[in-house]
């Protein structure tokens, strides 16, 4: 790392199309920055759509110790260093839902869907082999992502103007609708992936006695929130032609290359 880095470092990641490959969910290209980062003792928090479930077996590939954020932001995963009034389970964790939890999603969203007749279908529409064909994963994977704790996501399969107005009636029941690489997630208006990250700042901050610096890497609309969180922001080139927009103020690294190549382009950039 450079000299710039005397601060302690916090680095936030989103998982698909970023850290891993969009199509592949390969991560070799990132692993010369991985083992660095492991070198140097950087925690590197996961910051996803995908489930508790799912990054569990991540995070272990990987062997990080560092907590992680779930579900866009819906929820949060201590490991026992991190907490303080929290009780650890027998794994040594400790869950905290920031947001709504799924059953009460799901509920606005089937009450939602019966009133005002919107056309969509989330992953408690789908049956397991449906997420794999949405999502690319195989079966055993597939189930992972269907346990889910506070968020929905959904295809949308309605008009625009349908989805605005879906949107407001959401904003009446609490909840918030953010756009991901392939879905449509719902979550509770008080969690997100900005939220989760400044929740987590403040607990290092209580553990540790000194704010750190953070960089977070992402590539889609529903990583903005983290982006615009972060001191050094990088926004990877998604596969999606979607337009995002980042505030100005933010200091952005933007890459030219996509998934695992661009995620180490940008800490190059920033980290040198």
């Amino acid at each position: 790392m450079t000299s710039s880095q005397q601060q302690a470092l916090l680095v936030f990641t989103d998982l698909d199309g970023s850290l891993l490959d969009h199509a592949t969910y390969d991560y070799t290209p990132a692993m010369a920055w991985l083992e660095r980062l492991r070198e140097d003792s950087v925690p590197l928090i996961i910051n996803t759509s995908k489930t508790a479930a799912e990054v569990v077996v991540l995070h272990q590939a990987l062997g990080l110790d560092a907590p992680f954020i779930t579900e866009n932001g819906a929820s949060i995963h201590l490991p026992a260093s991190w907490c303080l009034d929290e009780t650890p389970d027998e794994r040594g964790w400790a869950d905290i839902v920031l947001g709504e939890s799924y059953r009460r999603i799901r509920s606005v969203l089937e009450a939602v869907r019966a009133t005002e007749g919107f056309k969509f279908r989330g992953f408690g529409d789908f049956s397991i082999e449906e997420v794999a064909d949405h999502t690319g994963l195989d079966a055993s994977d597939a189930e992972l992502a269907h346990l889910r704790e506070a968020s929905e996501p959904l295809v949308w399969e309605d008009t625009d103007e349908a989805l605005e107005r879906f949107r407001l009636l959401l904003i009446g029941a609490g909840l918030t609708t953010t756009r991901g690489g392939r879905f449509y997630h719902v979550l509770g208006d008080n969690s997100g992936k900005g939220r989760a990250i400044a929740w987590l700042v403040d607990r290092y901050h209580l553990l540790k006695g000194q704010r750190p610096l953070t960089l977070g890497l992402g590539d889609g609309p529903n990583d903005v929130p983290m982006l615009e969180s972060v001191d050094r922001a990088v926004l990877i080139r998604g596969e999606h032609d979607v337009p995002i927009s980042v505030a100005e103020t933010v200091q952005l690294y933007t890459t030219t290359q996509k998934g695992p190549a661009g995620w180490s382009e940008g800490l190059d950039h920033w980290l040198g």
